[in-house]
């Protein structure tokens, strides 16, 4: 890769931590022109992007509208990679997310896919207010490593403790359930009968990479 490239791929790291969606969509139409192919755009320049915004937002140090802008400027970036419509990228594995049924609270979910999108993770949205079978009928269907619930109200919790069994009856013991939002962090994993109970999408994330690196 040449000099050129690695310093356009500075500008666009710059322009996603800055939450500038305009530079960063010009800067990756600027890429794409150069031959620049989009999975490179996505290792180099969105899942660098990430790594920087992970070690500068710590629990303590968590910046929410800071975290809103970048996910803008990323969500505009890989709609140009990857149009409305297309496939989505083959990443590096694919996981499933969705906001339970009966809460219709999306900004957590819509957080965390912006996280491991830029991180270059395949991820499947089905939305808010999703009905537990949709989950394991979707981690069937994409073959997903792993399924992300985000719930803000407790109502949820019987449909989460429920979702193991469901993926079991599937035949889909392999799928790891992860949770995250207000409501269901206050709960342990053992309690919410999952793998793993996420503080933050960040947390999840690193939760998820290692899950992926210890795959054979």
């Amino acid at each position: 890769m040449s000099e050129h490239v690695g310093s356009e791929l500075g500008l666009l790291m710059s322009a996603l931590l800055d939450g500038d969606h305009a530079c960063a969509l010009a800067e990756t139409r600027r890429l794409l022109a150069a031959g620049v192919t989009p999975e490179h755009i996505v290792t180099a320049g969105l899942e660098s992007a990430m790594r920087q915004l992970d070690e500068k937002c710590t629990v303590e140090g968590f910046n929410l509208l800071e975290i809103m802008l970048v996910g803008r400027a990323v969500s505009a970036v890989v709609k140009e990679l990857y149009p409305a419509g297309g496939p989505l990228p083959q990443g590096k594995a694919t996981f499933v997310i969705a906001t339970p049924e009966g809460d219709i609270h999306d900004l957590g979910k819509n957080i965390v896919k912006m996280v491991l999108t830029g991180k270059g993770y395949r991820v499947v949205d089905l939305g808010k207010d999703c009905p537990s079978q949709d989950v394991v009928d979707a981690a069937e269907r994409e073959s997903a490593a792993a399924v992300l619930v985000s719930g803000l109200i407790t109502s949820v919790v019987p449909q989460v403790r429920k979702l193991r069994d469901a993926l079991k009856a599937k035949g889909l013991e392999q799928v790891k359930v992860v949770a995250g939002g207000a409501a269901l962090k206050q709960a342990s994993a053992e309690s919410l009968n999952v793998d793993y109970v996420a503080e933050t999408a960040f947390d999840g994330a690193r939760y998820l990479d290692q899950l992926v690196q210890a795959r054979p």
